[in-house]
């Protein structure tokens, strides 16, 4: 679809590119593809030039025919108005997302700064490996940090150590081989799962349809602290230690 008119009613959002050039840069041009780059929603434009909508915590990219409820449309802060009736709100409660609009060449220099994509065919056990070998900080950082690898955040973080049996507080250079397959077994297969399910909504979040995703009903871990491991059936324990995040595990499953 053809963007045929954008507004604005928070503008401290955008980044790359101020309120006034924003029309010159998006308007007449049309929407040719969407994909995911890391936590980034990236959308193709034909003027070559791309829209990169970062959510952060409570942002999200919701498509209105029409029928957007007021309390999402009250946090709308840039509304993309398509040539087919439709909108492309971005609606961020907390405004700690951004809407960028790059160029190509400005894109690859961002994109080459990031890490590998879990879910990617290349990303091996091998590749993981060499990843964890790198680095004596705790393996659950190592999976954090958007510069070795993207698109793990902290609720998928967890559940796929407890699911590896993997002390999140571990030094990631001490992983064994048989660790590490564990590892990006379970990493992949949660990131999928997670995916399949329209990701995971406590409170704010939202697919591009408004809907909630289903992924919180299937957590072992994460936002479970004080509750049962449910394969061994010690309490789970929650830290802030690691990395001032919400850590949660199992001190007996988890070596």
């Amino acid at each position: 679809p053809r963007i045929s008119d954008v507004g604005h009613k928070r503008a401290d959002v955008l980044r790359e590119v101020d309120a006034r050039h924003l029309p010159r840069r998006v308007v007449g041009v049309a929407i040719d593809h969407a994909w995911r780059r890391a936590k980034l929603i990236v959308l193709d434009l034909s003027s070559s030039d791309r829209i990169v909508v970062q959510p952060r915590f409570t942002g999200a990219l919701l498509i209105d025919v029409g029928a957007l409820p007021e309390n999402e449309r009250r946090y709308s802060t840039v509304e993309f108005v398509l040539e087919d009736a439709r909108s492309l709100h971005y609606r961020d409660i907390r405004r700690l997302g951004t809407v960028s609009v790059m160029d190509e060449r400005r894109f690859a220099r961002y994109s080459d700064g990031l890490g590998d994509e879990p879910l990617d065919s290349v990303f091996t056990v091998e590749r993981l490996s060499a990843i964890l070998r790198a680095s004596r900080q705790a393996v659950k950082r190592v999976l954090m940090d958007q510069r070795r690898l993207v698109g793990v955040g902290n609720i998928y973080a967890n559940e796929a150590l407890w699911r590896a049996r993997i002390d999140p507080s571990r030094p990631a250079a001490t992983l064994s081989p048989a660790d590490a397959t564990r590892l990006h077994t379970e990493l992949r297969a949660v990131l999928t799962e997670a995916v399949a399910a329209r990701g995971t909504s406590f409170r704010d979040y939202r697919d591009a349809s408004g809907a909630r995703g289903s992924f919180a009903d299937r957590l072992q871990a994460y936002g479970r602290e004080g509750e049962r491991c449910v394969r061994c059936g010690r309490t789970l324990i929650s830290t802030h230690a690691i990395d001032g995040r919400s850590t949660v595990f199992c001190w007996q499953c988890q070596r």
